[in-house]
């Protein structure tokens, strides 16, 4: 297990949570702040849910932004530019996805989604033809995200998100539809 990888635990222990019942305030306050310090996506869920709802997830939303920004610099291990790329896309997708259990604004989500599908598509479109199969599968699962959150929102949203997410339906069935999971996607949303 990676050093930094928080453990999952699926359930709290009664022992603990009969603990917490009995704590006074003050060794209370002092767990909720070390908790805080030591992981950051509770630090996040505390900010976003209690501290400050009016204005948090905006700026949780302009700080992932800033750390895409970040990890699309990164240089990534691959002998070809797409496996690089491919490395790229999973650590973009990492990190919008401990945005998304933080924040319940599923827009901010579909926005960072775009910005990182933007890069790949932004491109020449010979890089989803070639035998790289793991940069067109890091992609797709993006697209996949993009059309799930999509049907999540309202129905005015879907004509801001819908001509893109389409362009990007109709660029790989173009160039890797010959691939299960690009077959598989649909046409149009």
């Amino acid at each position: 297990m990676a050093k930094n990888t928080p453990i999952r635990i699926s359930k709290v222990d009664t022992v603990i949570k009969e603990t917490i019942g009995l704590l006074p305030r003050i060794e209370l306050e002092k767990l909720v702040l070390k908790a805080a310090k030591s992981d950051r996506s509770f630090h996040d869920f505390i900010l976003v849910n209690y501290a400050d709802q009016a204005n948090a997830e905006k700026e949780l939303f302009e700080v992932t932004k800033a750390d895409l920004e970040i990890l699309f610099q990164k240089r990534y291990k691959g002998f070809s530019p797409e496996l690089q790329m491919a490395n790229m896309l999973a650590a973009c997708h990492k990190r919008i996805n401990e945005f998304g259990k933080v924040c319940k604004n599923k827009t901010f989500e579909l926005d960072l989604i775009i910005h990182v599908l933007d890069i790949p598509f932004s491109g020449s479109t010979q890089m989803f033809c070639t035998c790289f199969t793991q940069y067109n599968y890091r992609v797709v699962l993006l697209v996949k995200k993009a059309i799930a959150l999509l049907s999540k929102l309202h129905e005015d949203y879907r004509f801001e998100y819908e001509p893109v997410l389409n362009n990007y339906l109709n660029t790989l069935h173009g160039a890797s539809d010959h691939l299960d999971f690009v077959y598989h996607l649909p046409k149009s949303v």
